[in-house]
């Protein structure tokens, strides 16, 4: 995947705010401090097309993006951070779960995980929610340099348990070495181009 350009579309919080699905979506979600708005910086080659915070959970909307013409990318709004409003924390599971249900157009979810931590929760919760709707996921594990080599593999068969996915579902990022960013790229490219296939074999021709 070159990326030739991304911009920005719009941001919204219910599904009448949404822009119109004329292109297949590829959402990504995780707790509020997992490095979700890097991993998207550096998956577009951009510096600051998502705006990265010292302080989680600045990410209270969904927000669309146009890349390359060919798909919008969906920054779902971080979860788990505890020093938020609690209206506001209330809010970000109907929302995520909403957008999840009813948008057709969603060709998959980067779901993306500290390789550091455990999965709680409102993680396993999203993972329930994936499997509900039938969405396709790409599990993603991040900062694994804060971990070293010889331990990666402890780390994901741990988070591998808990979520019930295979040890070899998982991406592993690093946004400091940008190590495995390709591996995340082509998984996209080929959801892509699955969505393509299936639209095309509907009716024998391209819609």
């Amino acid at each position: 995947m070159k990326i030739s350009s991304a911009e920005f579309i719009k941001s919204a919080t219910r599904p009448a705010h949404y822009p119109d699905p004329q292109l297949p979506e590829i959402a990504f979600a995780g707790r509020s401090n997992v490095g979700k708005s890097t991993l998207i910086n550096v998956l577009l080659n951009r510096k600051n097309l998502v705006r990265t915070s010292a302080t989680p959970g600045r990410t209270q909307l969904i927000n669309f993006f146009n890349v390359n013409q060919r798909f919008v990318l969906v920054d779902l709004p971080g979860y788990g951070f505890a020093k938020v409003p609690v209206a506001v924390k209330k809010a970000w599971g109907p929302m995520i779960r909403t957008y999840l249900e009813i948008r057709d157009c969603l060709a998959a979810t980067v779901f993306i995980i500290d390789i550091r931590r455990t999965p709680g929760e409102e993680d396993l919760d999203l993972l329930d929610w994936l499997e509900e709707f039938g969405v396709p996921t790409i599990p993603v594990l991040s900062k694994i340099d804060k971990v070293s080599r010889s331990q990666r593999r402890q780390h994901v068969e741990r988070i591998a348990a808990v979520t019930g996915l295979p040890v070899d579902a998982f991406s592993l990022f690093s946004a400091l070495s940008r190590e495995g960013i390709e591996d995340i790229r082509e998984r996209i490219d080929l959801v892509l181009e699955q969505q393509s296939t299936d639209e095309t074999s509907v009716d024998g021709k391209s819609r």
